[in-house]
């Protein structure tokens, strides 16, 4: 690939215009109108959006917040946390991830933060554990069986933390299946209308619980994920989008039926 790189700095004031990287060809979809509305909120709490372009295609971007702020389940006021970081086809092993995070750090220090924090995984929907290891991050908290809280530190602070009451949050949301839901992630709103259809066809009683706040999201959700579960008799089923069928199976998988 040549060089020709540009990172495009996304704001309040150039969104519209700019768009924020997924669901860039269904600019009028709900899930990409809900999207643009949370982030037009979100920009006065201090997040950052930047979009990595080579030529004229994107490949690339990486979605920060303060950690007053966060949507992800976790305790990092003292940390710039990150929400996303993507890299598409082509774009990967071409170190643009390692560029863009190098930015958020730049504004975590500039912003007098203690550190970067990272919900990691080795599984979907989240970064690697194993890139942000390799950027110097070290791993401080885990949620069994796929969540990793992983921070890169400039001075002492208090290490980012995990909620301790995962099971109270299950619990509360009830039996049948519960879609948990925000506006952060425009794959949300086909999502949960492929889960509401797939309880519908095994008769599950379902119901949507979508988070207004980032305060609301750390307080309540079930999951670290924060934006987004599904949760089926008091059981977590999945933080990422699911396809009807692959929902019909999970839920059959954990003792659903048609009735």
């Amino acid at each position: 690939m040549s060089e020709d790189i540009r990172i495009v700095d996304v704001t309040a004031e150039n969104v519209e215009r700019e768009g924020f990287f997924c669901c860039k060809s269904k600019v009028k979809s709900p899930g990409y109108r809900q999207k643009l509305a949370w982030l037009k909120g979100r920009f006065a709490e201090g997040l950052r959006l930047k979009i990595l372009y080579q030529g004229k295609r994107s490949f690339a971007f990486i979605e920060y917040i303060p950690g007053a702020s966060t949507w992800r389940a976790i305790d990092a006021p003292d940390y710039m946390v990150i929400h996303c970081l993507w890299v598409v086809g082509s774009g990967k092993q071409q170190g643009f991830a390692s560029r863009l995070l190098d930015l958020c750090l730049a504004d975590a220090q500039a912003s007098g933060l203690a550190g970067v924090a990272a919900l990691a995984s080795r599984g979907v929907w989240l970064t690697d554990t194993r890139f942000f290891q390799r950027q110097g991050f070290d791993v401080v908290a885990q949620v069994p069986p796929a969540y990793d809280l992983v921070v890169r530190k400039f001075r002492a602070a208090p290490d980012p933390a995990f909620p301790a009451d995962w099971d109270a949050r299950l619990a509360a949301l009830g039996p049948g299946l519960v879609v948990v839901r925000s506006g952060q992630c425009p794959y949300l709103d086909d999502a949960t209308a492929a889960a509401l259809e797939a309880a519908a066809e095994l008769n599950v009683p379902a119901r949507v619980v979508e988070f207004a706040s980032g305060a609301e999201a750390r307080r309540e959700a079930p999951c670290p994920f924060g934006v987004a579960a599904l949760v089926y008799n008091g059981k977590l089923l999945t933080h990422a989008p699911q396809l009807k069928k692959d929902v019909i199976a999970l839920l059959q998988a954990n003792g659903a039926a048609p009735g």
